[in-house]
């Protein structure tokens, strides 16, 4: 089967390929160093010449050292943003991260040519309608989310990496263990495993679930090969003021005044040809 990253790329592929003007990169925009160890310091944006904007998640690795080289943002300018997208399926570390940020830049420049707008999000536990029939496995761990999850009266399983923070709380518990989610009917994930990689061992362990949303700044790719894998929410960040979110990037400042978060779901979700009228030529 092929990658998820290899999927994106593709269809960016077909609906771009052949576009008599396919936008270049314009710009790479950085946190600053006094943003580090903040939320503000947790993603850059790749800024294309018809000004859209694709964030991605810097703090894995050396990633946002990396980024920080001082030959790295020069290189970018004018580079075709398709070029800069195929990073994500061939590469690894700051050459995926800001790959992934360009495929989320060419997802709002085919967005913004389709005229559409995603629908707002209803609230900030990835519209789940959780109640307290529901077992919610949230990947990844949100501490903000965990006592609103547990006001709806619904169980509560998380799921980490980090093995210092494993064991019970006071109505949840947090685990290493993946299998785990095979006991949640609804799971909450931060898009980051879009980056790392993950989606689909997520996917594979959280069969049983009925609802899977995929949530974070990052999560602003083309929904269409996650629905098909099994995803049935895509939440992320649309930017309504590209200068306003620029300076307060810039400044370690927060930006979320300057944008608003949506919510696609698969069943209301028109698919990127229809929107697009079927400019694509290639199949599939």
């Amino acid at each position: 089967m092929r990658t998820l990253a290899g999927e994106l790329v593709a269809l960016l592929d077909r609906l771009t390929g052949d576009m008599p003007l396919a936008p270049c990169v314009r710009a790479l925009h950085l946190p600053p160093p006094s943003a580090d160890g903040t939320r503000e310091g947790e993603f850059c944006a790749v800024e294309l010449d018809d000004g859209s904007l694709g964030l991605s998640f810097v703090l894995f690795g050396d990633t946002l050292q990396r980024l920080r080289e001082p030959a790295t943002r020069p290189a970018l300018v004018g580079m075709p943003a398709l070029q800069l997208a195929h990073r994500f399926a061939l590469d690894h570390g700051a050459p995926r991260a800001i790959g992934f940020a360009a495929v989320n830049a060419l997802t709002r420049h085919l967005f913004d040519r389709a005229h559409y707008v995603p629908p707002a999000a209803g609230d900030s536990i990835g519209d789940l309608g959780l109640g307290p029939g529901d077992h919610l496995g949230m990947v990844g761990l949100f501490p903000p989310l965990v006592p609103r999850v547990l006001a709806t009266g619904a169980r509560l399983t998380v799921l980490e990496l980090r093995a210092d923070l494993a064991g019970p709380r006071d109505g949840w518990h947090v685990t290493c263990n993946p299998t785990e989610l095979a006991r949640c009917n609804k799971v909450l994930s931060t898009s980051t495993v879009l980056l790392n990689d993950t989606l689909d061992s997520l996917l594979a362990h959280a069969r049983h679930a009925e609802h899977v949303a995929l949530i974070g700044p990052g999560a602003g790719c083309l929904p269409d090969p996650l629905f098909a894998r099994g995803v049935t929410l895509l939440g992320g960040s649309w930017i309504v003021d590209a200068e306003g979110f620029k300076s307060a990037l810039a400044a370690g400042a927060p930006w979320g005044p300057f944008a608003f978060k949506f919510a696609i779901r698969r069943e209301g979700y028109p698919g990127i040809d229809r929107l697009l009228g079927g400019t694509s030529t290639a199949a599939p």
